[in-house]
């Protein structure tokens, strides 16, 4: 596998002739990132704070992902994740219309398209390897160290639609973050005159905060995973790719621990 494309654009972005100035588009950033990931950042961190003022340590309590939204009612419970499912990706949509409107095409800018698929996927499960076992290592030491909480990713019910749900979910995951914080983000930065390093350390920083209500080792890792993915997604001007390995990621973990939890004394699990 190649480890550059050699028709990929620059993902050094720079101002657009004739298009929006700066301060339009620091305020279309700003708006983005209040309607999605930037959001989320601010209610983990008020989950963050009511999980330290709790009475007991952070292991003790739980982070839950993927959880029942209408128990006892399988299909309204699916209704309701399928909904919220299709409404997470509305930003990366609005992300869409606001590069279409730039006149660059579209999300085929960041490189999130259809023209390497090998490229992609070849070089996603390279990065998910390596990158989603050292982030579970990571997680077992912080929730063993009391600085992390026990994350439960998934507590749906033993329905059919129970794994496809969590592999659309994992999916939504990866697009939203990878289109939003990586490709998107660090185009707007380039474009405002942001440099490099303070672009890696701003993509970084979103991308532990909004992982801050798992505790402090999910801040930590998932700060460390994005300076990874930033450095990836400037050699290869792709955010194809790091959107396949997040997707790897997310899927081992919702679904090994559903398959695993109870099973192996080695996954902690909620008290």
């Amino acid at each position: 596998m190649r480890s550059r494309v050699p028709d990929e654009p620059s993902p050094v972005a720079v101002l657009p002739e004739g298009g929006p100035d700066r301060r339009t588009l620091r305020t279309e950033l700003l708006l983005v990132l209040a309607l999605s990931l930037g959001a989320s950042g601010v209610s983990s961190l008020i989950r963050f704070i009511g999980a330290l003022t709790r009475p007991g340590g952070l292991a003790d309590q739980a982070a839950q992902l993927n959880s029942s939204q209408a128990p006892g009612r399988p299909w309204l419970d699916l209704a309701w994740q399928l909904f919220g499912i299709a409404t997470a990706l509305v930003p990366v949509a609005l992300v869409a219309h606001f590069l279409v409107r730039e006149g660059t095409g579209g999300l085929r800018v960041l490189g999130f398209d259809r023209r390497r698929p090998g490229f992609d996927l070849g070089w996603g499960a390279a990065v998910a390897a390596g990158i989603g076992g050292c982030g579970i290592a990571f997680y077992l030491i912080a929730q063993a160290s009391g600085f992390n909480l026990t994350v439960e990713p998934e507590s749906l019910p033993s329905v059919w639609w129970k794994y496809p749900v969590l592999i659309l979910s994992a999916v939504q995951n990866s697009v939203l973050e990878e289109v939003i914080v990586l490709g998107y983000l660090l185009r707007r930065l380039d474009q405002l005159g942001w440099g490099p390093l303070g672009a890696l350390v701003a993509s970084s920083v979103l991308r532990g905060s909004y992982h801050l209500y798992q505790g402090i080792g999910g801040f930590l890792g998932n700060m460390a995973m994005g300076a990874v993915f930033v450095l990836l997604y400037r050699r290869w001007g792709r955010v194809g790719p790091l959107v396949a390995a997040h997707a790897i990621i997310d899927i081992v973990a919702f679904a090994g621990y559903a398959l695993l939890a109870g099973r192996v004394d080695w996954l902690p699990t909620p008290k």
